[in-house]
């Protein structure tokens, strides 16, 4: 039995940067995530979960699918066009109150 302490395994960190370009890279080049795993010398799972990531917004806690982001787009898209009418009404309002009456 060997009582000596097993070494610690320090934890590699990545910046951000180094993550998103390890990310665009996989998607862009048609491999798997294996291949640019193993061009990148990091885990395969540590790059699917930084394309995880890369589609939650912060302080999220789970990720955002695209049809989950398709519906929000929709929706503010909605909602943008009801605001439009909304300052084009106000617009009007503002102008027949604002042109001087023929009665005074």
């Amino acid at each position: 039995m060997n009582n000596e302490p097993e070494p610690k395994v320090r934890k590699k960190r990545y910046d951000e940067n180094f993550k998103r370009s390890a990310v665009e890279h996989w998607l862009g080049s048609g491999k798997s995530a294996n291949q640019v795993a193993t061009e990148l010398g990091i885990n395969a799972q540590t790059l699917k979960i930084w394309k995880q990531l890369a589609v939650m917004p912060p302080g999220s806690s789970a990720p955002r699918t695209v049809e989950a982001l398709e519906a929000e787009n929709r929706r503010l898209r909605r909602e943008m066009t009801g605001l439009i009418r909304q300052r084009e009404i106000l617009k009007k309002t503002l102008g027949i109150l604002s042109t001087p009456s023929d009665n005074g």
